[in-house]
């Protein structure tokens, strides 16, 4: 009798995880993150052109470019807006230059009533440390690896 009422609570248990676990669109978050991302990057290359159109050298060009996405995002952080665009366009709006000054701003933001040092300055890469601390690390074991395959 234990065994049924046991299986029983179960079945219902998993009922109501099923009922309150959100159903996601595969397609449609993937259409999303895709429509976000080229209208960032349009906004980038909209921004290119413009420098270009200033008679910029190209370098230049990327450089004022890749600042003023950097600037947008930073801004729009701060009036909480890039993360609604975030929530909307899913990795779109987080894999660009512009996710990761979101991801820089926004504890420096949040933790900025905790003061300066102890506040701002450690918890600023909280989000982006890992990511900084990994991609330096993975280019320095890649580049070894290119250094040692150049001698055979």
């Amino acid at each position: 009798m234990d065994k049924t009422k046991k299986m029983k609570q179960e079945k219902q248990y998993e009922d109501y995880v099923k009922q309150k676990t959100p159903r996601h669109n595969v397609w449609i978050n993937m259409l999303k993150a895709f429509f976000t991302g080229g209208m960032i990057c349009t906004l980038g290359q909209f921004i290119y052109n413009y420098c270009r159109m200033l008679d910029l050298p190209k370098e230049d060009c990327g450089s004022w470019t890749s600042l003023i996405l950097i600037l947008l995002s930073v801004i729009l952080t701060g009036i909480n807006f890039y993360s609604r665009i975030a929530k909307w366009g899913g990795a779109g709006a987080l894999v660009p230059i512009t996710g990761f000054a979101n991801s820089v701003a926004s504890p420096a933001i949040e933790y900025k009533k905790e003061g300066q040092v102890f506040g701002i300055g450690c918890k600023i890469f909280t989000i982006a440390g890992p990511v900084i601390l990994y991609g330096v690390f993975t280019s320095w074991g890649l580049g070894l690896l290119y250094w040692v395959c150049t001698f055979f």
